[in-house]
């Protein structure tokens, strides 16, 4: 690549699990696209999420910042807009970066007139981006796409997912087989695909930051054709459960409200008829099959993007990250999306593909080292030679890329989830339910090798055997002969939060030579 040609291609994908990539090995799964990708990059495997859902996982991607500091805690919880992001960095870069899709970016209410429509959605754009093409919730410029074709949607959104009318589907297949009303060429994840290359298409000869949000495989679990037949539901691995919900339950309290909210809930799935909890097995099965046929179509059209790069010859200049918000339970444990504590909802997919020659020694490895989405922001601001803020809790992935990691690479990943209620999403009040105050809906994860260790403002904890137990079925904190292992775990988790406490400015001193940066001191290796 040419030294004044760097492009940057930063694609997310929605609620993804991590396993799911072809290139892992997963037993069904195909993702040939994205294992190509990997094969010419550099493939992380344990990379997390470090908070859900959608507007807080982002923020933290965005920022490189841990919940526990920008505080986004809800989707609808603003940001506040001290904090820098990639879209301002990379503006110091030279760069126009341009969002198509979503951000879900609750805007700081003091920036703005308490009337100002943009304080009345969570599904804000993330300041410092232009907009090439808006798709949050309401998917309007699609809608209207589909609107145009002569589709009859009055209610927009909430009229598009509805299975086709008339359909037949045969009696070994569950609800979810039944396609959109829509083909696949009309699919949102078309419609995305061909708006970035369209613009891309009189850009050619310029240097451009390309933020692509696919919404898929979010749900609704429904998709056009032939994506629903693609797997077959009775060879689709079985969930990781106990024998009912109500043994499930049992593991601890914030785990019983959440399986009570779902019992019963069809909402999960706008047009889904089933109990996401009681569900029949084969419903089920079909529930992560057509999961699996949307995360392959999403696979087609990044894979078809990747092509245009490579017929304008831009591949060979663009730097290439592909990675997630947050993950989904898929029915394990009888939970669905991603609002719990286990692993399926924070294990996120994470590729990156560095056309330097510089990282041609990294190209088509498996980094097995725990990586997290803060990491994201040091990394491409590393990779264009810019500072990383001070407010930045990852590290730069750029040794990995290169094939050189560092010694001195975190073992464990962190993540966070606030579980208070929520004006978007209030199927689940964790305050009500839990007798809890708003500010004690709070928990925080740390998880190595060898074990994860949960730790609640006001619950009891949760202690996992990840080498026994990887599936997180036996809660070990009651249990006398772990207090030692316990303990230890929860001082690793305040000494974690010890380093990481807001600094954004602690570093910093005035002196009679002006601001002095004592980080800088310290990474020059002075006493």
């Amino acid at each position: 690549m040419s030294e004044k040609s760097r492009k940057i291609l930063f694609i997310s994908v929605d609620q993804w699990r991590g396993e799911c990539l072809s290139a892992l090995g997963h037993p069904m799964v195909k993702t040939p696209n994205l294992d190509a990708l990997a094969a010419d990059g550099v493939l992380f495997q344990r990379h997390y999420t470090v908070c859900a859902p959608c507007g807080p996982a982002r923020t933290s991607l965005h920022t490189g910042t841990y919940l526990m500091n920008h505080r986004s805690g809800r989707n609808g919880t603003p940001l506040d807009s001290r904090f820098t992001n990639v879209a301002w960095e990379t503006r110091k870069a030279g760069y126009d970066p341009t969002l198509f899709g979503y951000t879900d970016t609750s805007l700081d209410p003091r920036t703005r007139n308490p009337d100002d429509p943009a304080l009345k959605t969570y599904e804000g754009v993330l300041p410092g981006f232009t907009v090439g093409m808006q798709l949050p919730d309401h998917m309007a410029p699609w809608v209207s796409d589909l609107k145009a074709r002569g589709y009859d949607l009055p209610n927009g959104r909430w009229d598009v997912y509805k299975p086709r009318p008339g359909f037949q589907k045969p009696a070994d297949r569950g609800h979810a087989f039944i396609p959109t009303m829509f083909t696949a060429e009309e699919s949102e994840t078309t419609f995305m695909a061909d708006t970035v290359m369209r613009w891309l298409s009189v850009r050619r000869d310029q240097n451009w930051f390309v933020h692509c949000v696919f919404l898929r495989p979010h749900p609704p679990i429904i998709c056009p054709e032939p994506y629903n037949a693609l797997y077959d539901p009775a060879k689709v691995p079985m969930v990781n459960r106990k024998a009912t919900p109500e043994e499930e339950a049992k593991q601890h309290p914030m785990l019983k409200v959440k399986l009570d909210a779902f019992d019963g809930r069809t909402g999960y799935d706008e047009h889904n008829p089933n109990n996401l909890v009681r569900m029949p097995e084969l419903e089920l099965r079909q529930m992560r099959a057509t999961y699996y046929g949307m995360i392959t179509q999403v696979d087609d059209q990044i894979g078809r993007l990747i092509a245009y790069l490579k017929q304008t010859g831009e591949y060979e200049d663009t730097l290439i990250v592909l990675t997630c918000d947050h993950g989904e339970m898929g029915g394990d444990h009888y939970c669905w999306g991603k609002e719990v504590y286990f692993e399926q909802s924070f294990h996120i997919p994470l590729i990156i593909r560095d056309p330097r020659r510089l990282a041609d020694k990294g190209r088509g490895t498996k980094v097995d080292r725990f990586t997290e989405a803060v990491d994201i922001l040091p990394t491409i601001l590393d990779w264009l030679g810019r500072p990383i803020p001070e407010q930045c809790d990852g590290r730069s992935l750029l040794p990995f890329l290169e094939g050189a990691p560092p010694p001195d690479w975190r073992r464990e990943v962190h993540y966070e989830l606030d579980f208070r209620f929520s004006y978007t999403s209030p199927g689940f009040d964790g305050e009500t339910a839990l007798g809890l105050h708003p500010d004690e809906c709070y928990l925080t994860a740390i998880r190595d090798e060898d074990y994860k260790y949960v730790h609640f403002v006001s619950l009891p904890p949760l202690l996992f055997d990840m080498r026994k137990d990887p599936h997180e079925m036996t809660n070990l904190a009651g249990d006398p002969q772990y207090r030692d292992v316990l303990l230890t775990y929860a001082q690793k988790m305040l000494s974690w939060r010890m380093r990481h406490a807001e600094r954004t400015l602690v570093n910093l001193h005035l002196t009679d030579r002006g601001v002095v940066d004592g980080r800088q001191r310290h990474l020059r290796g002075q006493a």
